[in-house]
Order: C-alpha cells, then sequence, then structure tokens
C-alpha cells in the first residue's frame, strides 16, 4: 500500500512540475516535495501501527491428540486405517468387552442379593420390634406378680418359694428383653448405615456396577472430533493398554487456530470481535476474512517452556498460548 501510495504521489509531482509546469521546480520546492512523503509515510506507518497491526509471524495450529484407550484388553476390531478422514463419533477400535460384560453381570447378581438383604433387614427390625413389645409386656406382668406375691409373703398368706420363683422369672425376662433390644439396636444400626438412600453394601456394589458398565462403555473408543488418523499403531490381536506411553494412534482435528505474534504496545486499540485478513503463502493472491478471538497478554518469546524452545517446535500444540498474540 505505501509503494501505491508514494507511486501515485511521484506522478502528481511529475504532472505539477514537470509535464505542465505549474509550479517551479526549485530547491524550495524540491525540499517540500521530499519532505510531505516522508512526514507523510511517518505518520501512516505509526498510525497504521496504532489501529490497524500487521504481522508477519503467524502460526497455524492443528491439535492433535494422543488416542490411549481407558481400559485394557485384546483389541478385536480396527475399522480405520492410516492417513483416514473420520466424522467425530465414528469408531476407531474396540477391544473385546468378554471380561466386562462378565463383571456386570457379577455386579448385578450381587446387587440383587443386597437389595435382598435389605428387605430382609427390615423384615429383622419388624420382627425385633415385636418381639421386644411381648418381652416388655412380660416383664411387666412379671413385676406385677413378684409385686403381689411380696404382699401376700409380708402379711404371711402367701408362700416365700413363689415369690422367689417370680422373683428369678422376672430377672430372666429382663435378660430376655435387654436382648432384645440389643438385636433391634444392631438390625438399626445396619439400617442407618446409608448413602443416598441405600444401605451402604448396596450403595457400594451400585458404585462397582456404575464403574463396571463405565469400563463395558470404553472397550469401543470414538473419534472425538473431525479429523485425521495418523500414527496408527493398532491391528486386531494387539493387546491395548490405558499408558500414555502406549499410544494406540494419533488424532489430528480438523479445526485449527491462527496464531499471530504482535509486539504488545501494538495491541492496545485491538479487542476481540474485530476484524482481521489473513494471506498465506500456501494460498498465494487469497485473503481470509477473519476476528480477532481473544487476545493473548504475555512476556517475551523467552517465558516459553522448554520443550518448546525454538519457533520451528512451537508448531506443537499448546506452545501458543505461552506467546503474545491474537488469535483466530
Amino acid at each position: 500500500m505505501e509503494a501505491l501510495l508514494l507511486a501515485i504521489y511521484a506522478f502528481f509531482v511529475w504532472l505539477i512540475f514537470i509535464k505542465f509546469k505549474w509550479l517551479p521546480w526549485n530547491i524550495r520546492s524540491q525540499v517540500v516535495v521530499v519532505l510531505i512523503p516522508v512526514v507523510g509515510m511517518t505518520v501512516l506507518i505509526l498510525l497504521l501501527n496504532v489501529f490497524a497491526p500487521s504481522s508477519a509471524d503467524v502460526r497455524v495450529i492443528k491439535y492433535v491428540v494422543q488416542v490411549v484407550p481407558q481400559v485394557r484388553g485384546r483389541v478385536v476390531e480396527v475399522p480405520v486405517t492410516g492417513n483416514q478422514y473420520v466424522q467425530k463419533g465414528d469408531v476407531l477400535f474396540r477391544i473385546d468387552p468378554t471380561p466386562y460384560e462378565l463383571r456386570v453381570k457379577t455386579l448385578e447378581a450381587q446387587l440383587a442379593n443386597a437389595e435382598g438383604a435389605s428387605r430382609k433387614l427390615n423384615e429383622e427390625l419388624n420382627a425385633a420390634r415385636s418381639s421386644k413389645e411381648a418381652v416388655s409386656a412380660r416383664v411387666e406382668l412379671a413385676r406385677m406378680r413378684v409385686g403381689q406375691y411380696r404382699e401376700l409373703a409380708d402379711t404371711g398368706a402367701g408362700d416365700a418359694f413363689a415369690l422367689q420363683k417370680a422373683q428369678a422369672d422376672l430377672m430372666e425376662l429382663k435378660s430376655q428383653l435387654a436382648a432384645a433390644g440389643a438385636s433391634e439396636s444392631q438390625v438399626r444400626e445396619r439400617l442407618l448405615a446409608q448413602v443416598d438412600g441405600d444401605l451402604a453394601e448396596v450403595a457400594q456394589i451400585k458404585a462397582e456396577l456404575e464403574n463396571a458398565r463405565w469400563e463395558l462403555s470404553q472397550t469401543t473408543t470414538y473419534a472425538p472430533a473431525n479429523g485425521w488418523i495418523i500414527n496408527l499403531q493398532l491391528r486386531p490381536g494387539s493387546f491395548a493398554v490405558p499408558l500414555p506411553a502406549m499410544v494406540a494412534m494419533t488424532f489430528v482435528e480438523d479445526e485449527y487456530q491462527v496464531v499471530a505474534l504482535y509486539n504488545q504496545n501494538e495491541l492496545h486499540q485491538v479487542e476481540p470481535g474485530n476484524r482481521a485478513e489473513l494471506t498465506l503463502r500456501t494460498l498465494p493472491g487469497k485473503i481470509i476474512k477473519a476476528k480477532v478471538n481473544s487476545i493473548i497478554w504475555a512476556q517475551g518469546q523467552g517465558q516459553a517452556r522448554a520443550r518448546c524452545p525454538s519457533p520451528e517446535r512451537f508448531r506443537r500444540p499448546g506452545c501458543s498460548r505461552f506467546r503474545p498474540g491474537v488469535s483466530r
């Protein structure tokens, strides 16, 4: 743009001073003709750096996902191939689900037994409560009999042996009442140990069952987004393990980010939502319309992580967020 403005300015200078000679071409006019473009271009460049900054240091980044299974097992199906484009939700590979299905069935059976035991505890509580009430009534009756025999014995009309037997019966019934109360307390304590309305045993088995069902669902791995499959390591019969060092395949997302690097003093007038234009060497002559998504205020490039020491390695995902610039 600056070269075009200088060319237009030179054309008009040539028309005025050389072609038509409307003004004299002397030292004064020559100085003025030279100063005008110098001052004008200086002001223009300063204003452009403030209100329309540009940068030649641009990064186009696509995120790379290392695909690792959540569970271990023998791979039974790999329906994709290397360098294949897939849609989000497409199956990448399947692990043999047999051991996980058996685990789910085992826990379902344990859950049924635990829920049956829970219902049985309620029945035991009702039985213990009824037994305690019955023994309590018998204790009251025995206590009344002891009182009656004692009155008779005090007046000389009663039998001392009958009083002793009534007292022994009362002591035995009291022990039975204490045993019934202890049995009721034990059942009640087990019923009070609850998590979200379920007994502790039932809640534990439910949690294990949910985890087993989740593990079963993880035997099938799906594409996290639209993108490309590269570095495919799996084949049917391979053994997959959930270790970051044992990558099953690499997934390159279809979406990308454009990060432009600026001096920080050039961005104080730039805001998210501003229009932007991009040109790439791989697309000569084409201008890409864009908008500013965010501004990342950061320190100099020397503050980047050690695993990204050179500009070439900044093409790796995750490095750009440590660099100042405007991203789209």
